[in-house]
């Protein structure tokens, strides 16, 4: 199933994707997050969808974060050896675990703002996991059981606040409109083997990233696996599992970052696509 949430009438809405179009579920008001919280499963929600009188074209659709507010964003950071390597920093030998605020969620077309003081905004594609229930000490044989589905998130950084302002990274990663998030969730019925999936991203036409999830150093089951052996999971948490190389501030002979006018896009295999305006706030 896709499942999104779309923006009604100036109120959020849970919907399904149906043969009739976006079928919505749940009340007004509501994200997608909002039933997985209270405990909807993949057959809950086709039985909604199966019985819903209100459908919405998929053209008219207006696509929010699938989770707009998750108890909580978990990020993991070096997660591809190339990337590293760009990066010049060693491939980690755990996950490279960090927090993105939960005020940087915005939709997947939603305009991206420059921060007033940034000198170094970065782009980075990256798939997103949603919890489906709640997970604590799991292990990598079952972590996967706990995953309500993917979805695509553009990890937006600004790398000055990131490593240049002391502390850790989540100053740098938490800017308001940093998380553009969808546009759907594809449960995880539909996305047999998640480490296989082509993702690319590009800015102004110009393709700077095009790899695979097969190249992660840690796959999403072992860093779901990892994750809930310090916290518990929560559904509608997300979990942000790292970019292949072609990064900003990575490209050669020099580091290039966003301005104000500019357009990424991005997408990954059977996840959908997102695209953004850069403005500056």
């Amino acid at each position: 199933m896709k499942l999104a949430t779309l923006l009604i009438d100036d109120a959020l809405r849970p919907a399904a994707y149906t043969e009739r179009g976006w079928a919505l579920i749940g009340q007004p008001g509501q994200d997608l997050g909002a039933l997985l919280r209270r405990g909807a499963s993949r057959d809950d929600l086709a039985r909604l969808a199966a019985e819903a009188t209100q459908f919405v074209a998929p053209a008219d659709a207006t696509f929010l974060a699938p989770s707009m507010e998750p108890p909580k964003i978990l990020c993991v950071g070096l997660n591809y050896a190339d990337h590293a390597a760009e990066s010049n920093l060693p491939v980690p030998s755990e996950p490279v675990v960090f927090m993105k605020a939960t005020s940087a969620i915005i939709g997947p077309n939603d305009q991206v703002k420059i921060p007033r003081t940034s000198v170094k905004t970065d782009w980075e594609v990256e798939l997103g996991v949603i919890i489906g229930k709640t997970a604590s000490y799991v292990s990598e044989a079952e972590a996967l059981d706990y995953v309500a589905g993917y979805c695509v998130i553009n990890d937006v950084s600004e790398r000055a606040f990131q490593a240049e302002r002391g502390g850790q990274w989540t100053k740098g990663k938490s800017c308001d409109t940093f998380g553009p998030t969808g546009p759907w969730l594809v449960t995880r019925d539909e996305v047999p083997d998640p480490q296989n999936l082509h993702m690319w991203l590009e800015v102004d036409g110009h393709r700077y990233q095009n790899g695979s999830t097969k190249t992660m150093v840690f796959d999403v089951k072992h860093i779901v696996h990892y994750l809930s052996q310090f916290m518990s999971l929560q559904p509608g948490d997300i979990i942000s599992t790292g970019t292949p190389p072609g990064v900003g501030m990575g490209q050669k002979p020099e580091p290039i970052y966003l301005k104000a006018g500019q357009v990424m896009r991005l997408g990954i295999e059977g996840l959908g696509e997102q695209r953004q305006e850069v403005i500056q706030a």
